[in-house]
């Protein structure tokens, strides 16, 4: 929507990982060496971990990229809460073998003779699998069983374990004291510098053909560093906002006002644990910390809400239904707990009114630039001989 206005080729702030908007942060580098390194001992297990949006995934389909694709065969896993038996089954699958009604003996008969086959013709089978810190006690000891898999004394499989920094509190467990010993190399990836958040905003508008159009003050770059605390992902979700909000206002200098309007919108919309937090950068405003908060535990405050009308209102076995502003106590009176919680709730929905009422205006500007351009567009072809 805002490419042409601002003549970008592309979007430059995706949420998706993309290994060609790559940025080669201090720590990026860092992470990539110790990838590296462990590719080159071709053995064991090499972890990495970062905060949600570090850039963990980005990175390895950087590294993945560089791979000769005649003697390395990766496959990627990402996992979610997977019982030990699923794991066999869905590494056996991503190898591209048969899977289903195999039980778990015969997959691993099975990926040892494919491993095998890889190591006799010269390749290399390489596992990673992404947010590891969702994996269970049994299906790391199963990563662990599988890196047993040798020709002679060397391993036919390795493995780089991709996780949160709850990865790094799995690891130190008793249980996992084995597979310790077959980590060669761990690497936690933090967030970028303010210096590299502008440098890797102006690296990704710079892929899509950006001529410092919009320009950015210097204290824009302060306040997105401030917001998001140099996470990529939340430098991409505020950016691609804010050269939303640009083109709908037609502006092409965008400053720190710009950066705060659209980070209280994000709040009101996503919710402080979407990882839009407060900003570091100022102490916050009433107004801010109501807009941070206006999503936060709504729904538990509902619960208490109608939970607390209900024991107010259906004492005595009175089967009347009872809302949350005419809870029935004998008395016809609403307790005091229930009074301040539908007073805090009451001001919430109107935080979320006024956020939606924020969203249709903006639809609205769209449109109205739409038309007003089809319309020019209308009347140059009438005037055209």
């Amino acid at each position: 929507m805002y490419e042409s206005f601002y003549g970008l080729t592309a979007k430059p702030f995706q949420l998706s990982p993309d290994p060609e908007f790559f940025f080669g942060s201090r720590g990026h580098r860092r992470a990539m060496a110790y990838l590296e390194y462990g590719l080159h001992q071709a053995e064991g297990f090499i972890v990495v971990t970062g905060e949600v949006g570090a850039g963990k995934t980005t990175l390895v389909q950087q590294l993945l990229r560089r791979l000769p694709v005649n003697n390395v065969v990766p496959v990627q896993v990402v996992t979610t809460q997977l019982e030990a038996e699923d794991l066999v089954r869905i590494v056996a699958s991503s190898f591209g073998l048969p899977a289903d009604a195999q039980d778990k003996s015969t997959l691993l008969i099975r990926l040892e003779q494919y491993l095998r086959q890889l190591h006799a013709e010269g390749k290399r089978a390489l596992l990673i699998v992404d947010e590891a810190q969702n994996l269970g006690a049994r299906a790391i000891e199963e990563l662990r069983m599988l890196s047993n898999f040798q020709v002679g004394t060397k391993a036919i499989l390795q493995s780089f374990l991709l996780g949160q920094p709850e990865l790094r509190d799995l690891m130190q467990r008793p249980e996992m004291r084995q597979l310790k010993q077959r980590i060669i190399a761990a690497y936690h990836l933090g967030p970028l510098d303010r210096a590299e958040t502008q440098q890797y905003i102006e690296h990704r508008l710079a892929h899509v053909g950006w001529k410092n159009d919009p320009a950015f003050d210097t204290a824009a770059f302060d306040r997105i560093f401030a917001v998001t605390h140099g996470i990529p992902r939340r430098i991409n979700s505020l950016a691609d906002r804010l050269l939303l909000s640009g083109f709908l206002a037609e502006r092409h200098q965008l400053g720190e006002q710009d950066v705060a309007e659209v980070a209280d919108e994000l709040r009101l919309e996503l919710g402080p644990r979407r990882g839009f937090l407060r900003d570091t950068a100022a102490a916050p405003a009433e107004s801010e910390r109501a807009s941070a908060e206006a999503l936060e535990d709504f729904g538990d405050e509902l619960d208490a809400v109608s939970t607390s009308a209900d024991l107010n209102g259906s004492r005595g076995g009175d089967d009347r239904i009872a809302l949350p502003g005419k809870g029935v106590n004998g008395s016809g009176r609403r307790s005091e707990a229930s009074t301040g919680r539908m007073a805090d709730l009451e001001h919430r929905v109107e935080m979320l009114e006024s956020a939606t009422g924020m969203i249709f205006g903006a639809l609205k500007k769209v449109l109205r630039l739409l038309r007003g351009r089809a319309s020019g567009a209308e009347a140059t072809e009438r005037d055209s001989p």
